[in-house]
């Protein structure tokens, strides 16, 4: 035998030695999937894990082979078992989608087919472009508008905040960088706007003091007159107004900003105008409700989220820019090992020129297979119905003596808390807290908290296809027994 053959017989690769074994477990797995979702309403929404689980994640590096089906079987004793709960109907501690079978499946499509979504001439490359094209329509953004396919809420924020800055700051900002900028930029939002905004300033190299936070009016939306002033302000101290930051849908209790108002005062001060809509922006397909929502589509850009109300599983958000030249202009760079040719795999257009990524994921299959499933009219009507739902549960709340709305019910986050007589804010806090905390630890529900005007309140928020009426009125019935339990072993708390 020469060294090219014995070369031969001992290279190694990762595919399996026995497909037919394989097949088999698959098959098991995929089963195994489909129980663990069709039963998810009879588990626990969370649970704690026990220390055995826990010390099972503190396991050495790996260093030799084990079986895939013992492997498996590790991930089905110690992972599935607990999730943070996300899928399950009385999951809404955080606004997150609840994921659907038919994404799943496209992942797993994805993962195989095994495409760089970076670019290139092939059918996921396609296929994605095409995912951006009906996130457009949904938005009524126009045909020549571009955007981009990217991990989240916060990146997509990142990339629309990114081409303002470059668009108002006044010089190639690409080349000379922020110390070039005759005069520094000024960014607005309210003072709800979602945490992911002061991120962006600092990674731009603006800086937090960049971005003002403009006071909110009695429904917590932004106050127009209160942003012209500020406009005014900063025009008079030096600094150049840049862009306004609309949000459809706050995180603490899903207020949705005069967006038309907004788009107004943009185009008259000559600002960018950026939406927030990772919360609120799909509103726009929901036959009921998408007045609420009225102007997103005059925005330069928006942000929003695929992998929440169109239940994409993690990780699937989406950046739209009006202007596709100021997009492509922000993020492009070709170098040699890039370059198109007029024919070939290098001949398609490529994606990384509009974002920061330049390896990206097939995301696009499992939102375009979940589309073709059900269409966008049932995802808008889900939506209504998420809604509807948030405001029966208003309704409960406020039929209840024990229990108050903390602010108005715009959309699907309700935010409340159960009353206590006679006692501080701060022990209504840790009531309110250790009824939180037992729903979760029962396994009941899975809330959230936050501040509202300065007072600690519970929080609801409705973007779960499972969720049903029956769902909400356990909460409430569960709240109280639980209100009346702590009382009554710690009086007063």
């Amino acid at each position: 035998m020469n060294s090219f053959q014995e070369a031969a017989t001992t290279d190694e690769t990762l595919d399996p030695p026995d497909w037919t074994n394989v097949g088999a477990l698959s098959h098991r797995i995929l089963d195994d999937a489909i129980a663990y979702l069709k039963d998810v309403r009879e588990r626990p929404v969370w649970r704690e894990m026990p220390a055995e689980v826990r010390s099972f994640f503190s396991a050495p590096l790996p260093r030799s082979p084990a079986p895939v089906a013992d492997i498996y079987d590790d991930v089905a004793r110690n992972v599935m078992p607990y999730p943070m709960g996300n899928i399950h109907p009385r999951f809404w501690s955080w606004y997150m989608g609840s994921s659907n079978f038919t994404g799943a499946l496209g992942d797993f499509l994805a993962a195989i087919q095994g495409s760089n979504l970076g670019g290139g001439n092939h059918a996921a490359g396609l296929m994605d472009s095409q995912v951006v094209n009906w996130m457009k329509q949904m938005m009524g953004f126009p045909a020549s508008s571009s955007g981009t396919l990217v991990s989240g809420g916060s990146m997509a924020n990142i990339i629309g905040l990114t081409v303002a800055r470059n668009a108002k700051a006044g010089v190639d900002v690409r080349e000379r960088g922020v110390d070039a900028m005759p005069k520094p930029l000024r960014y607005y939002a309210s003072d709800q706007v979602h945490s992911c905004h002061r991120k962006a300033m600092e990674a731009l190299g603006l800086g937090n003091r960049a971005l003002r936070r403009i006071p909110t009016d009695a429904g917590l939306r932004i106050d127009i007159e209160a942003l012209k002033a500020a406009i005014a302000e900063d025009r008079e101290a030096g600094f150049r107004p840049a862009c306004v930051i609309g949000t459809a849908g706050t995180v603490n209790t899903g207020a949705v900003d005069d967006l038309q108002a907004l788009a107004k005062v943009a185009a008259e001060e000559h600002l960018w105008f950026h939406v927030d809509g990772c919360i609120g922006a799909l509103i726009a397909i929901a036959p009921e409700n998408r007045s609420l929502v009225a102007g997103i589509e005059q925005a330069d850009s928006i942000a929003l989220d695929p992998h929440k109300w169109l239940h994409a599983p993690f990780e699937a958000g989406c950046a739209l820019v009006r202007d596709a030249s100021a997009h492509r202009n922000t993020f492009a760079v070709t170098p040699e090992y890039l370059e198109s040719t007029p024919r070939g795999l290098a001949s398609g257009e490529w994606l990384h020129d509009y974002g920061l990524q330049t390896s990206r994921g097939f995301r696009a299959l499992k939102i375009w297979m979940a589309l073709k499933e059900h269409g966008v009219e049932k995802f808008g009507r889900l939506i209504d119905q998420n809604i509807a739902q948030a405001r029966y549960l208003a309704e409960l709340i406020e039929a209840e003596p024990a229990l108050e709305l903390m602010a108005p019910t715009t959309i699907n986050i309700v935010s409340f808390r159960h009353r206590l007589a006679g006692v501080s804010e701060e022990r209504l806090k840790v009531f309110n807290t250790e009824i939180m905390l037992r729903l979760q630890e029962e396994g009941i529900a899975a809330l959230s908290d936050t501040t509202v005007h300065g007072r600690h309140s519970l929080r609801v928020a409705i973007a779960n296809h499972r969720t049903r009426h029956d769902d909400l009125d356990l909460l409430v019935r569960e709240m109280l027994r639980l209100g009346r339990e702590i009382e009554a072993a710690a009086p007063g708390v």
